[in-house]
């Protein structure tokens, strides 16, 4: 197991519970003797504490874990900017779902504290890679965790694309859009427009549109290594947007080429011992925890 001495945080603002969360993650840490460098935005927040601050780049070079507080949206901007410098990161949940910041703040003193005594388990998640082109030119790239979204953007109208898998036509839709998903993101948005959800070590990616205009159009899932290439219809009257996660758009034309892979660079995700996937899935998305209940 590796050794944390050089911790970063990470936090989300605009929120009294965060900053509440922020000084005692930060008054245990200190009590383990622990490097503590703060995001740099942290410090406007956090002004009585007399600690380093770096971007999320330096945190990234010279962190051995770096701790997000926020839901998982601030872990899903944390993965992006951190998964080139293969830091450890850990979760303390101040969202609302908390499927990736799995720890609540009542958990800090006993779970943080086994991880920084080596008990824990460190998973690897893949993130997905856009890129648009237009006329074989790029003009637009991003990354995400959970999903890549091609969306009408501000229009309610359709928009026409066609589907292409590993270089093999699959169709043309006209559809609201069209959800790529990792197995990371399939609990996500991709799962309230009806797709699959997938265990987090599969290496695959799922496919969902979205309220395609054909009654026979359904998810597909396709190995986490393949190429999807969308091709926007020349005819489609919006401009439609990609957007990575939720987080980043760009706006593409029609006749546009927007192609998404496996990033080379991974997540490492460390959870407590006592992570179990599918516990999450029960107490999260309301499953029951026994037949009859």
């Amino acid at each position: 197991m590796e050794q944390f001495r050089n911790v970063g945080i990470i936090g989300r603002l605009g929120g009294s519970e965060v900053v509440d969360t922020l000084n005692r993650l930060l008054e245990f840490l200190d009590k383990r003797d622990l490097n503590i460098i703060l995001e740099q935005s942290l410090t406007g927040v956090l002004p009585d504490r007399n600690l380093q601050s770096g971007s999320y780049k330096m945190l990234g070079e010279v962190c051995d874990l770096v701790i997000v507080v926020g839901g998982d949206g601030s872990l899903l901007g944390a993965a992006r900017a951190l998964a080139r410098s293969n830091v450890p990161v850990l979760g303390v949940n101040r969202g609302r779902l908390g499927f990736l910041t799995d720890i609540s703040p009542d958990e800090i003193d006993t779970l943080i504290g086994e991880v920084l005594d080596g008990r824990y388990i460190m998973e690897s998640r893949f993130l997905l890679e856009v890129q648009v082109k237009r006329n074989g030119e790029p003009t637009g790239q991003g990354a995400a965790l959970n999903d890549v979204v091609l969306n009408p953007g501000k229009s309610a109208r359709m928009i026409e694309f066609e589907l292409y898998i590993e270089g093999q036509f699959v169709y043309s839709q006209r559809s609201d859009g069209m959800i790529v998903a990792s197995p990371t993101g399939s609990t996500a948005y991709a799962l309230s427009a009806g797709g699959p959800i997938m265990h987090p070590k599969l290496d695959a990616m799922v496919l969902v549109p979205m309220f395609p205009h054909t009654l026979s159009s359904r998810p597909i899932v396709v190995d986490g290594n393949s190429e999807i290439k969308i091709v926007i219809g020349a005819d489609n009257e919006v401009f439609p947007q990609v957007n990575c996660d939720g987080q980043e758009i760009i706006t593409t034309q029609p006749g546009d080429t927007v192609t998404i892979h496996k990033k080379p660079h991974k997540l490492k995700l460390i959870h407590p011992l006592n992570h179990n996937f599918y516990e999450i899935c029960r107490s999260k998305l309301g499953w029951s925890s026994r037949p009859g209940n």
